[in-house]
């Protein structure tokens, strides 16, 4: 599965009572520049649930689809994308589809992949793309050694992976919700 291409950080803090995912705007086909605008990232369930996305964009828009009916269907967040999960395993069209998802909401932060696996981090921070993991070190640090909000870690920890990733730009989507 080819990944690069973005970068999606999500945060989600029980002590601030909210999760945030945040994405660069860039969209690129090969070593081409397609895009620096794109939403990678959107709220779901009438705003219960924040998702974002690395991967093939109109993949990853099908399955925000997809985890937006399996929502309506199943209410909370860890069984729809357990669902979704199932789904993506096993459809044949499905199985196509070259994306990673990262969903918080009030119960949950959790990374969905199409090989099954639902994986709720340890430390409530997750990074995916290519520059996934220097923005996940970089919010790691900010959450270690400052008193951010964590609107300003995301978009921080963003800014840092942009001048590492020549797949990620500096035109920032965040998103988040409170409980």
């Amino acid at each position: 599965m080819n990944l690069v291409a973005t970068t999606v950080l999500a945060i989600r803090s029980e002590g601030d009572r909210k999760v945030v995912i945040g994405c660069d705007g860039q969209a690129t086909m090969q070593s081409q520049v397609i895009k620096t605008g794109a939403r990678k990232v959107h709220l779901l369930h009438d705003g219960v649930v924040v998702a974002g996305f690395a991967g093939g964009t109109a993949d990853g828009l099908a399955l925000l689809e997809r985890l937006e009916e399996k929502l309506k269907s199943h209410g909370d967040l860890r069984r729809a994308a357990v669902e979704l999960s199932k789904e993506w395993r096993t459809d044949r069209v499905l199985r196509r589809l070259e994306s990673l998802l990262v969903a918080g909401s009030r119960e949950a932060l959790l990374l969905i992949t199409g090989q099954g696996d639902v994986l709720e981090p340890d430390d409530d921070m997750v990074g995916i793309g290519s520059g996934g993991g220097y923005a996940l070190a970089a919010a790691r640090a900010l959450r270690k050694h400052t008193e951010l909000p964590l609107e300003d870690v995301v978009r921080e920890a963003l800014s840092v992976s942009a001048t590492i990733d020549v797949y990620t730009n500096e035109r920032l989507v965040v998103e988040g919700l409170s409980w």
